[in-house]
């Protein structure tokens, strides 16, 4: 049976993505992540190994040992982790990982390091793929995927919030922002989307619109935004009215139930 790596993270995209593996058929070779990829996954895969987050040389052996030559990376990580002590100590980063980043990453955003890690999968014959290499219904569709449609004036809070979006996202800060009545009230940074949704309806109270964009150097590999349940429940608890996301690349996990969560919720959502 072909089979494929998984560079598995946090979140629900792991886990679906081996479903959609599974389902054409395609073996899935699991390379977890401690502290982040859920357990669950376990039963959705033929190999389930443990790494801890700085281990890119154990993650190649392990590839190597299984004869991956075909590998995705899917889920994300929780990036204020970098900061905890704690952490760093429990998972020291090995000498592949230590000369990854002091020689072959100049710039130290996303974007940066997780091209450098897929050109060092690549020294060792082992191809990064495009994540919905499986699961390509989970990209948003363009247009409004709900019953409720965004007002003339929500939309013209969006039309005002997404240059500002892009270039966030440009200049590497982050790919999420809140809006009401075209003033920004928050703009995602190291906390997250959810974070800067509740800081934004902290700030606005009620009926803000939430804007969540692509990288300027969109690649499929690594740098797909993601929505799903979470982000409707945040977003309801938020006072949220309306979520623009980039159509074709954005990922709705569990597509059906989000949506079904969204229009009980009352929140619009939009694919531009």
């Amino acid at each position: 049976m072909e089979k494929i790596g998984l560079i598995a993270g946090n979140g629900r995209f792991p886990i679906l993505f081996a479903k959609g593996a599974q389902a054409n058929k395609i073996s899935v070779i699991a390379v977890g992540i401690e502290g982040e990829t859920s357990p669950e996954i376990k039963q959705y895969v033929e190999q389930l190994h443990w790494i801890g987050v700085a281990q890119i040389g154990k993650l190649i052996k392990i590839f190597k040992r299984e004869q991956v030559t075909r590998a995705v990376m899917a889920g994300g990580l929780t990036k204020t982790n970098m900061f905890s002590s704690w952490r760093n100590l429990r998972f020291l980063p090995d000498l592949r990982t230590i000369n990854l980043w002091y020689k072959n990453v100049k710039n130290r955003d996303d974007h940066s390091l997780l091209g450098a890690v897929a050109d060092e999968l690549l020294k060792d014959g082992i191809e990064l793929q495009n994540s919905t290499l499986y699961v390509p219904q989970l990209l948003a569709q363009s247009g409004i995927l709900t019953k409720k449609q965004p007002s003339e004036k929500e939309m013209d809070d969006i039309h005002f919030g997404w240059p500002i979006g892009k270039e966030i996202s440009r200049l590497g800060i982050g790919q999420c922002l809140v809006v009401k009545e075209k003033v920004v009230l928050a703009v995602e940074a190291l906390e997250g989307t959810d974070e800067c949704i509740r800081r934004g309806g902290n700030l606005g109270r009620d009926n803000i619109v939430v804007i969540k964009v692509s990288k300027q150097e969109f690649d499929p590999r690594f740098d797909i935004p993601t929505v799903g349940l979470e982000t409707i429940k945040t977003l309801k608890e938020s006072s949220a009215s309306v979520l623009a996301v980039e159509a074709g690349k954005t990922l709705i996990l569990d597509v059906e139930e989000t949506l079904a969560a969204a229009d009980e919720a009352r929140i619009a959502i939009i694919g531009l």
